[in-house]
């Protein structure tokens, strides 16, 4: 499968790994936005820019869902925040969703204002466990 995983730039340390052990069970990985340069962003806060700079990297998430099979989101702690999915995460699920793309989530579903709408995504929450990562039909 080919898949996309979407994380906090917080989480982005913990990305090496799990991208090699999905690539030795035969998929196909596309690390996030800026995940070569997590500082990008802090270059535009501030500035008139950056609203045109954000727009741009949540047009380009869209298009990279559509080429793929799946999104991995991580979803570990973040400031004491239990299994955190913050702004841009969420609409990258939305748009894997909306796409029909199968979405894992490596931890539960964070207990938070938008909990009810990611239940509504019908995740495959894999607890860690990357060999739950299958290519099979996502059922809504």
């Amino acid at each position: 499968m080919k898949i996309f995983i979407i994380c906090s730039k917080s989480f982005y340390s913990r990305i090496a790994p799990i991208k090699e052990e999905l690539e030795n069970q035969g998929h196909i990985i596309t690390l996030p936005n800026c995940y070569d340069h997590p500082e990008t962003e802090s270059k535009y806060r501030g500035t008139k820019e950056h609203a045109i700079w954000k727009s741009q990297m949540i047009r380009h998430s869209e298009e990279v869902i559509q080429e793929m099979d799946a999104v991995l989101v991580l979803n570990y702690t973040k400031n004491s925040i239990p299994n955190y999915i913050g702004g841009a995460t969420f609409l990258e699920m939305y748009d894997a969703f909306r796409l029909g793309k199968k979405i894992y989530m490596m931890n539960e579903i964070p207990d938070s204002i938008l909990k009810d709408e990611i239940i509504g995504f019908n995740s495959i929450i894999i607890n860690g466990d990357l060999s739950k990562i299958k290519d099979f039909t996502r059922k809504l």
